[in-house]
């Protein structure tokens, strides 16, 4: 049986913006600027350092910082690939 979509890498480019590699082969950089300013959950994420500490889960299924399964700042993995999807096809109509 196939595996379900899942990610293999992830790592921070820049503060805010992330390159996710998916079991699928597909590469894509997710910026995720806006969110982080968002709310009170994501300002730990706007200290570089912390940024730079981002974690795959396990399974594949996420990216998390912090600690795995806490209530700490995580992205499933489908909608990091619609926004890497999504953000790559803004950017080749801008071009």
């Amino acid at each position: 049986m196939k595996r379900p979509l899942h990610i293999l890498t992830a790592e921070a480019v820049i503060p805010g913006v992330l390159k996710v590699v998916w079991s699928d082969g597909y590469e894509g950089i997710v910026d995720i600027r806006g969110l982080m300013k968002a709310g009170p959950v994501f300002k730990p994420l706007q200290d570089a350092d912390y940024f730079r500490s981002v974690k795959v889960d396990a399974f594949g299924h996420s990216i998390y910082w912090g600690e795995e399964y806490a209530e700490d700042v995580d992205f499933g993995c489908d909608r990091l690939r619609e926004m890497a999807e999504d953000q790559a096809a803004l950017l080749a109509k801008a071009s």
